[in-house]
């Protein structure tokens, strides 16, 4: 048992010394929050795969004719655009209304943006539209997508250096290390971080409606709405989700709220 602890205290060590080192060898900085985040991926790779996903994308998905419906979101995201683009200069816009009975929303890295007319009824006008968009738009800006691949790059190096510390150990400490580690990372890491780059979405997202013109208390106006459309809809324990429950989102908007409110009542004076 002193000889498996040790093993493990070594590589506790070691992961931390490349968990470290990759850090400080990939660290970007997020526009409005600030945050420091992990980026081993360049622009120009992440852009690529956004690009490439989102034409399959509109091959395989239906696209919304509703032009009423296409001219609002191409408002809406452009005006949002348009505030946010300093902080993703070379973005190839692009905003697409797909038909799907989902309320939900996405953005691929390069500014590309896809609504799906499930969640148009909920947004139910213009800046609730805006609270949408700005969320998206907010996950292009933060590049959430190469933080996590550079993120998964890192915890791959960790199993293998865990796989190597313990190569002459018994197999049935191998496994239990290796299911160990797998998913203490994925509860104990990647979700939470994955509930944490939402929550700074939605932080961003208020900033970016105020200063397009949008009342940012729309934004806590939609999260109700959206909690009561889709209420009963499950999605398991709190601690196992990607996102945060909406109640939480709602509590923390409310936190947000008042700076945000002070920048649109600078920008619409």
């Amino acid at each position: 048992m002193k000889y498996l602890s040790g093993r493990f205290l070594m590589v506790w060590v070691v992961s931390s010394l490349i968990f470290i080192g990759l850090g400080f060898g990939g660290c970007a900085t997020v526009p409005i929050t600030g945050r420091k985040q992990l980026n081993l991926i360049s622009a120009d790779q992440e852009m690529q795969l956004g690009l490439t996903s989102f034409e399959q994308l509109k091959k395989e998905t239906p696209i919304s004719r509703d032009a009423a419906a296409n001219a609002l979101v191409q408002k809406v995201g452009h005006r949002i655009a348009a505030v946010a683009s300093p902080h993703l200069p070379n973005a190839k816009w692009e905003f697409v209304v797909f038909e799907s009975k989902e309320p939900n929303a996405f953005c691929l890295p390069g500014g590309k943006v896809g609504i799906y007319t499930g969640i148009l009824p909920i947004t139910k006008d213009e800046a609730g539209l805006a609270t949408v968009i700005g969320h998206e738009v907010a996950h292009a800006a933060a590049h959430p997508g190469a933080e996590r691949m550079s993120n998964e790059l890192v915890r791959q190096t960790g199993g293998q250096v865990l796989g190597a510390a313990l190569s002459s150990a018994d197999p049935r400490a191998q496994a239990v290390a290796a299911i160990a580690y797998g998913l203490g990372s994925q509860v104990g890491y990647v979700l939470p971080h994955s509930r944490k780059q939402e929550s700074e979405a939605d932080a961003m997202g208020l900033m970016y409606m105020a200063d397009a013109g949008y009342n940012p208390q729309a934004a806590l106006d939609f999260w109700v709405r959206f909690a009561e459309a889709t209420k009963g809809s499950g999605g398991g324990p709190a601690f196992l989700r990607t996102h945060p429950v909406t109640e939480t989102r709602i509590k923390d908007i409310q936190a947000l709220l008042p700076k945000a409110m002070a920048q649109y009542q600078r920008i619409s004076r």
